[in-house]
């Protein structure tokens, strides 16, 4: 994961998520058949230490249940409905995603991985999420451009976690701030890219220039609009999360 001048990779931001259920299979099938480059999940761990695809701290948003992710077991979790309007889907476990990414056979696919903090489980989450990588045989890429997975957070520390253990795995510090973004904590932690929103972006376009500069590449989310879509591709941002990954490609490809 480089900075370089092409069209911006579109990655699916938690799957096509505007058309399906946030996080679930049926999410990342139609992304992967809409022409995404990359798939991004954010990822918690249970009471019994399994990685599972949810974005907030509970389950009440997405779930047809109650409570804290953190204090569910693998198995309770599984007993609710993920799915939504759409048909009934069980809890995305982080291994049954990056099985879908590794069989995709059409192009290879990235795996954008975000760990959420403060957690209660700590550094813990980074260690299993590393053992998961590592029992795929994608902790070690040859380089950061031929890595299939990609760890990103709001914490420095994960980034940091994730650089002294696995130092040839991308990394993504991400953050609002131009001067968090702009170096700081980058340089400091060694993350290989910066993540700014796109408001951030709109505010202070110069960020991927200096992220550049300093050899780091730029992911942006959540890109949704032309106007965004648009000023990500004049910029030349590296990859654009978006929850609209079919319409974003081919906002693209009329731009080429």
């Amino acid at each position: 994961m480089s900075p370089d001048n092409r069209a911006p990779f579109v990655v699916a931001h938690r799957g096509a998520s505007a058309a399906k259920q946030e996080h679930t299979l049926a999410a990342y099938e139609l992304a992967l058949q809409e022409g995404a480059d990359g798939l991004e999940c954010d990822v918690r761990l249970t009471r019994d230490g399994h990685l599972v695809c949810v974005h907030d701290r509970t389950v009440d948003r997405t779930s047809s249940g109650t409570g804290l992710v953190s204090e569910m077991t693998l198995e309770e979790l599984q007993q609710l409905d993920f799915g939504g309007d759409d048909d009934a889907a069980a809890v995305l476990t982080l291994s049954e995603l990056i099985t879908l990414v590794l069989d995709w056979r059409s192009r290879p696919i990235k795996l954008f991985v975000e760990t959420k903090h403060p957690v209660r489980y700590g550094g813990l989450v980074e260690n299993k999420l590393l053992a998961e990588l590592q029992r795929f045989g994608i902790a070690s890429p040859p380089s950061a451009a031929h890595s299939r997975a990609v760890v990103m957070s709001f914490a420095a520390t994960a980034v940091w976690r994730i650089r002294r253990s696995a130092p040839l795995l991308p990394t993504v510090l991400l953050g609002d701030s131009s001067v968090y973004l702009g170096g700081g904590a980058a340089t400091t932690v060694g993350a290989t890219a910066v993540g700014p929103s796109v408001k951030t972006l709109r505010d202070h376009p110069d960020l991927v220039d200096r992220a550049a500069a300093a050899g780091r590449a730029t992911y942006c989310w959540t890109v949704d609009d032309a106007d965004d879509v648009k000023l990500c591709r004049e910029l030349g941002v590296s990859w654009i999360a978006t929850n609209h990954p079919g319409r974003t490609k081919a906002m693209l490809a009329e731009l080429a």
